[in-house]
């Protein structure tokens, strides 16, 4: 059965609501975010940027949780300061909109109502849709939107190959982490994920310099930085084997609903 990108982030949003209990958990992240690519290989937490966002935990048992999150950030990169390709010149913000689904497994036996049970290290996984839009700076400094501009010749009959890219994209999730009770109402975390996405274009760089003359003036300008003379149509400008990553890593606080909740809420289905 085929689910429609409307369809898979309803079922996100309403997910918390069919597992709502006793076992819930809401909560708050508050961070950074930081992105890998064509502009920036390798260098975690670099350039790296304040993130924040909720979630809600639903505690199977002592080993095992669902988690829903929405996340909210933004990432950049500069050839300039990564320094991968210096000559290459170009630079990129965007910002990032995320929900996803996730399993976390404790290493420990964890329960965060029971100050027993202090701490625990834990991995996760899972899926998740995003939002992005990267921009870049014109010579008077003035930001714009990519994606419209076509900078690898999407808009051009000669480069039929180069579709326009779509501004949301599917991520696959893991990492790390590590919880504590603080109180029998309130857990703390540090954790870590990676995003490993479907889209290439995250930075709006991946394939080849198309001829200027297929392109506006403004993306003539932002396609093509380059500190060096010479003409670069048909060259490299990116690794389209590559997809880009994204991360989240910071401070998790969740607040656990006391059991009179459960009880008395009218919207609870043990009512």
């Amino acid at each position: 059965m085929k689910i429609s990108k409307k369809g898979f982030f309803t079922l996100l949003f309403l997910l918390p609501m069919l597992l709502y209990g006793q076992n819930s958990e809401l909560g708050g992240f508050y961070g950074l975010s930081y992105y890998l690519g064509d502009l920036n290989p390798s260098r975690q937490f670099a350039m790296s940027r304040f993130a924040f966002g909720g979630l809600y935990r639903y505690n199977i048992d002592d080993h095992k949780s669902l988690r829903f999150n929405g996340y909210y950030g933004s990432v950049e990169a500069d050839d300039a300061v990564i320094g991968y390709n210096k000559d290459r010149n170009l630079h990129f913000r965007s910002s990032i909109a995320e929900i996803s689904l996730q399993v976390e497994i404790n290493f420990l036996p964890f329960n965060p109502e029971d100050l027993n049970s202090t701490h625990t290290p834990y991995v996760f996984g899972g899926i998740g849709g995003f939002m992005f839009n990267p921009q870049a700076k014109d010579e008077n400094n003035k930001w714009h939107d990519l994606q419209p501009l076509g900078t690898e010749g999407q808009y051009s009959d000669n480069y039929p190959e180069n579709n326009p890219y779509d501004l949301y994209a599917a991520s696959f999730i893991f990492g790390v982490g590590y919880k504590f009770n603080i109180t029998e109402r309130f857990t703390g975390g540090l954790e870590w994920g990676m995003r490993r996405t479907t889209t290439d274009y995250l930075d709006d760089v991946s394939t080849i310099y198309p001829d200027p003359d297929d392109l506006s003036p403004l993306a003539r300008e932002l396609s093509d930085r380059s500190i060096s003379d010479g003409k670069k149509t048909n060259m490299m400008r990116g690794n389209p084997n590559r997809k880009d990553w994204y991360s989240f890593a910071g401070f998790v606080l969740t607040f656990r609903f006391p059991k009179w909740w459960e009880d008395d809420c009218p919207f609870s289905p043990y009512n």
